[in-house]
């Protein structure tokens, strides 16, 4: 069993090295893809340096910051080409536990698509402003509510899919990029009638490097919905 966890990073050097120690520390059927956005600050650098002695340590590098869901479909080609059996989407800065990768794991041999959960059990999010928590718990509800699917927590980063349904999806007409990608992927992974299963987890936010959010990217999320919606009437999804 191939195991592939994608981490796209961008000005993550303070939390790189620890990141994959953690990863690759629990299991030996582990292998870590980094997808890097020409990181300032040498996040790629670091990378290359813990790759030389690691064969179970990948790196792609482009040549400039082009979005997290641009940097996902690459790390996904690359590995359906590599013939990974599971997938995983995981961020840097710890804010996702990688102790949840096992529990993942095995909840992915019956199903399709695994989501770590922030809002299954509750709230389950650890040092965020309170504006930040509110956007995103109501968020939630907004696309539960305009697609219908029945997921708690639609914009998770903490995924592991299994490469069946990246095959399915046409990975060239994903029209999303900052969180809604996350939506758009289990979207159209609802729609294909995958197996999909969220558990738990604890949410902490980055002790360490900036976060990414932004107005920009709220505003995609509003509307991505809408689009999905209509592409999928139309059959063009």
């Amino acid at each position: 069993m191939r195991v592939l966890v994608i981490i796209p990073t961008y000005n993550e050097s303070e939390n790189i090295s620890a990141i994959i120690d953690q990863v690759l520390g629990l299991s030996k059927n582990l292998e870590v893809l980094i997808v890097d956005d020409n990181s300032p600050d040498g996040t790629a650098n670091i990378v290359t340096e813990k790759k030389q002695n690691n064969p179970k340590i990948h790196l792609l590098k482009r040549e400039r910051k082009l979005g997290l869901g641009s940097a996902y479909v690459f790390g996904f080609k690359y590995a359906i080409a590599e013939n990974f059996q599971y997938i995983f989407e995981m961020d840097a800065d710890f804010s996702h536990n990688p102790k949840m990768i096992p529990i993942m794991l095995e909840a992915a041999q019956n199903n399709d698509l695994i989501i770590g959960s922030r809002y299954l059990d509750g709230i389950n999010v650890v040092n965020w402003p309170l504006k930040r928590l509110i956007i995103s718990y109501f968020a939630a509800k907004y696309v539960k509510l305009i697609t219908g699917m029945p997921i708690n927590d639609p914009t998770s980063g903490f995924k592991c899919f299994s490469k069946k349904v990246l095959e399915s999806i046409d990975l060239d007409s994903i029209i999303a990029d900052g969180y809604s990608f996350q939506i758009e992927m289990n979207y159209r992974a609802w729609i294909k009638k995958f197996k999909i299963k969220e558990i738990p987890i604890v949410f902490t936010d980055r002790a360490n490097g900036t976060s990414k959010m932004s107005k920009k990217i709220i505003r995609e999320a509003i509307f991505v919905v809408w689009k999905l919606k209509i592409l999928k009437l139309r059959g063009k999804l």
